[in-house]
């Protein structure tokens, strides 16, 4: 009887082993993860093989992360000139939380920061539905805490950096005339 339950939970394990995982994006920039095809219009589809944990790959998240994320994802919204938004990313990477940051730079990103936070602050940590607007050590650690994610230490520490600005399409464009000469005080060459 023995023999078989550890055939049977062999075998199983060995299905389990040789799973199809896909990891695909949808129309609304979500990552999703499973073992069942991903839809006709989905992005980036990736084929993996093997059970959850066993490729040794970024999606697998720790399991002290996994109920955190799913419930409480981290968004950090940072501008290029923000005083505070180098410190707001370097606690989260300390702590090894995985967030998405969003550099403020266009109408439609201030739009989505004021909607998302209330106002137009950086940095602007949204943990879930709770947003705090400009950098706290203790307001962050908080939140986080709350939220359910690994106090500092519990995880590697991650090194996101900056989000890079989005090439200048200008470039692309013939160059301008240069201004008329005007008025005597004119500096231009």
């Amino acid at each position: 009887m023995r023999r078989l339950a550890l055939t049977l939970a062999l075998l199983a394990f060995a299905a389990a082993a040789s799973a199809q995982l896909y990891r695909w994006t949808d129309e609304q920039g979500k990552v999703h993860f499973g073992d069942t095809p991903p839809p006709p219009g989905a992005r980036n589809v990736q084929k993996k093989s093997g059970a959850p944990g066993v490729t040794g790959t970024e999606e697998n998240v720790p399991f002290a992360l996994r109920q955190p994320l799913k419930e409480f994802p981290v968004t950090l919204y940072s501008a290029p000139s923000c005083n505070g938004c180098a410190p707001a990313r370097a606690l989260l990477n300390a702590r090894g939380i995985p967030f998405k940051e969003i550099s403020v730079r266009t109408d439609e990103q201030i739009a989505e920061l004021n909607k998302a936070a209330g106002e137009n602050v950086v940095p602007a940590l949204l943990v879930g539905p709770t947003a705090i607007r400009g950098f706290d050590e203790d307001s962050y650690h908080r939140v986080l805490d709350v939220a359910g994610y690994p106090k500092m230490g519990a995880l590697p520490t991650r090194h996101q950096a900056e989000p890079k600005a989005a090439e200048d399409k200008s470039a692309d464009k013939p160059a301008a005339e240069p201004p008329a000469k005007k008025g005597r005080y004119y500096s231009g060459g």
